[in-house]
């Protein structure tokens, strides 16, 4: 089947309405949401349930530890946005959703319950990594997958807009297990934490995955069964031969724009323990603060592509990646005020939402319908495997080294890889693929 004909293919069902959009749009931003707080709980309570599954090490070694089996976190995501962007294009876009969110559930629920090292010895790392592989997996299928869904069930008016609210629930889930953490801190102190306190919140997030079977109902399939049973769907071999030159772009875009975003995120807070001086508490309440300001803003800039395009988008966010990270990184190192800390963390979040506010969008009007689940997933796994999910340990190995400014370098040479990919992006306002089978 060729690209022609398969772009101009029959929506998956009929006209919906605004508010049959809008559920669609929120029950797959709720799975999001619960994906992306169960892989970010991980991140956020690693400082106090390393030592129970690396006792031997001196903490910096126990941080870098659980770092790595992050990292391994995000090396399955290559494989699981294969897989489930294979699944997607063959079986649906709701289906992919549904099994890719249990999937996540049920790896935090094997780590909720993990023994310790101090009870089962190297098996507890070990089952670590594996509950950690599950989630990796899990989250390179719902990415690709989401980003599909809601680019195409948003419709062609605001669909920067609505695209946005990948992020917004993305940013919503590290926001929630922001706020988890931190009830959990003030309500159980330090020494609660470290020894149980860890664990509620991924029985929180296990929990919660198993109810996004309540929301399939309102995930209108949006790839139509012509698409769905063509014999290149979901193909590799389709998608390289129609849209190589697509998928290194997008690999490249992500590569810049998933290093800054975890560096902001999920590093950031380490960063601020180990490097600023915060404490932990302190830290985790400026990065929650942080977190709800930079959620605010993903709708802002995918209104603002909608007017400027998302081409634009991109070439404002490289640029400014790669003129401003080596100045941020160095003040917030010599930051004395919890103040002027906010500021600059705000600061880098506000480069990185002219990124995430499209992030899937963009991937999205890329490729053809019946290898756009597929693409998206697949490049954005593989970069983001490669520099997302490294970057903290990557900052840890300069800050080992005694270079840690060597990191601030590394994140402003991606984004001018990132800065060459945006220019060669087309511009979409006028002919958009997905405006030929949005529902």
């Amino acid at each position: 089947m060729s690209e022609s004909l398969v772009i101009q293919s029959t929506p998956a069902a009929p006209q919906l309405t605004d508010a049959m959009r809008l559920r669609a749009i929120v029950a797959g931003s709720a799975g999001n949401l619960i994906e992306w707080y169960d892989f970010y709980v991980y991140a956020f309570t690693a400082l106090y349930f390393s030592a129970e599954f690396f006792p031997e090490s001196d903490p910096l070694v126990q941080v870098m530890a659980t770092s790595g089996i992050f990292a391994v976190g995000f090396l399955m995501r290559p494989i699981g946005g294969w897989f489930f962007g294979r699944y997607a294009d063959r079986n649906g876009r709701q289906a992919a959703m549904v099994v890719s969110v249990l999937m996540m559930g049920a790896g935090a629920l094997l780590i909720a319950v993990l023994p310790t090292y101090a009870r089962i010895g190297a098996a507890a790392p070990a089952l670590l990594l594996a509950g950690r592989m599950l989630q990796g997996f899990s989250t390179g299928g719902q990415y690709g997958t989401a980003a599909t869904y809601l680019s195409e069930i948003a419709g062609p008016r605001r669909r920067g807009f609505w695209s946005s609210f990948q992020y917004v629930t993305l940013i919503g889930g590290q926001l929630c297990a922001t706020l988890v953490i931190l009830l959990l801190q003030q309500v159980l102190g330090e020494a609660g934490m470290r020894a149980w306190g860890w664990r509620i919140a991924f029985l929180i997030g296990a929990v919660a995955a198993g109810a996004i079977v309540l929301l399939r109902d309102h995930m209108h399939e949006t790839a139509g069964p012509a698409d769905r049973s063509a014999a290149e769907a979901g193909s590799l071999v389709a998608l390289f031969r129609h849209s190589t030159r697509p998928f290194l772009v997008v690999a490249a875009l992500t590569a810049g724009g998933s290093l800054m975003f975890y560096s902001f995120t999920t590093y950031m807070q380490k960063f601020l323990v180990l490097t600023v001086g915060m404490t932990k508490e302190a830290a985790t309440l400026l990065m929650t603060l942080a977190l709800v300001l930079f959620m605010i803003q993903q709708p802002l800039m995918g209104l603002l592509s909608d007017r400027i395009g998302r081409r634009s988008n991109m070439i404002l966010f490289a640029g400014a990646g790669m003129l401003c990270t080596v100045p941020l990184f160095s003040a917030l190192a010599a930051a004395r005020t919890p103040q002027a800390a906010f500021v600059l963390v705000v600061a880098g979040l506000t480069i990185c939402s002219f990124y995430t506010s499209v992030s899937g969008l963009f991937k999205a009007e890329l490729f053809p319908v019946h290898v756009r689940a597929l693409g998206v997933g697949l490049a954005y796994g593989v970069a983001n495997a490669l520099f997302g999910g490294t970057a903290e340990n990557v900052a840890l190995g300069f800050k080992q080294a005694g270079i840690e400014h060597a990191f601030y370098w590394y994140v402003t040479a991606l984004c001018l890889v990132s800065l060459i990919a945006a220019l060669l992006l087309p511009d979409t306002r006028r002919d958009n693929p997905l405006d030929r089978t949005a529902p």
